[in-house]
């Protein structure tokens, strides 16, 4: 039987930590259309609630995510028009990726098993990402002689360069998280039992930090990866302009002149 949205893809919020949860363990949480809206959702009022400082996305059971629910999807029409397939991508798989990049609040993914298709690149667009011991990451789509979608081959070569990214896309094997870890995809890998723990600490250190300047930080980061130098460089000092008229900016600042701990309230 078919779950809630609201079942199917948790929410607490605690201490600044907006967890969103995925809950099909016994799909290894393979996402839905209606899970993919509700996590696009989750993670645009994360942006918009300054009470939320930062957000973890994980999952239950022993899959992180084991891509798009294909078995759930609507049956396809006998007559398909051109088109439909590239409007089903930008939608779908594209926004949820494009959510998690443009969240406006650091996003970390604990990743508890197998993630797999969109499911490594939910995982990969995420600030940080912390594995447990267990997890791999697989490009399935040439298994299913399909192209990667869900901005796989626009994350992946930006990870590891073209060369490794297009060696992980053609053959599609499994990227064990100590392996990950070695390539850079992940940042840390840690035993399975300490995953919600250490997931815990890093996105309260996070949310304890200054808010506004990690989220420009984020944004010049992320494109960086697209721009020139003459347009990265005036991207940072507009961002340093704003930043500057932050309470947290001001807190720092003075908190360093006085030689004490900055208190940060995320504003």
């Amino acid at each position: 039987m078919t779950g809630t949205p609201e079942d199917e893809v948790l929410h607490r919020f605690e201490s600044g930590v907006s967890w969103i949860t995925l809950n099909r363990p016994e799909a290894m949480n393979a996402v839905t259309w209606d899970q993919r809206e509700r996590i696009i959702t989750l993670l645009a009022d994360a942006s918009a609630d300054p009470d939320v400082r930062a957000v973890v996305i994980t999952a239950t059971g022993k899959g992180f995510c084991a891509g798009a629910d294909l078995r759930g999807a609507a049956a396809a029409p006998t007559e398909r028009v051109v088109g439909d397939i590239a409007r089903m991508i930008r939608l779908g798989a594209q926004r949820l990726i494009t959510a998690v990049l443009d969240c406006e609040k650091p996003v970390i993914a604990a990743v508890n098993g197998t993630a797999a298709g969109i499911g490594a690149h939910l995982a990969l667009a995420c600030d940080l990402v912390i594995a447990a011991e267990p997890a791999r990451f697989i490009e399935v789509f040439a298994r299913r002689g399909l192209v990667p979608d869900g901005a796989g081959a626009y994350l992946l070569p930006r990870l590891l360069g073209p060369q490794k990214a297009k060696e992980l896309m053609f053959f599609g094997d499994a990227v064990p998280a100590a392996e990950a870890e070695r390539l850079g995809l992940v940042n840390r890998v840690v035993p399975a039992e300490a995953l919600q723990d250490t997931a815990r600490e890093w996105a309260e250190r996070l949310a304890q930090g200054p808010t506004r300047a990690l989220a420009l930080t984020k944004q010049l980061v992320n494109a960086s990866l697209d721009s020139d130098r003459a347009t990265a460089l005036a991207a940072e000092a507009t961002a340093q302009e704003l930043n500057m008229s932050t309470a947290d900016a001001n807190e720092g600042v003075a908190a360093f002149v006085e030689r004490r701990t900055a208190k940060y309230v995320g504003r």
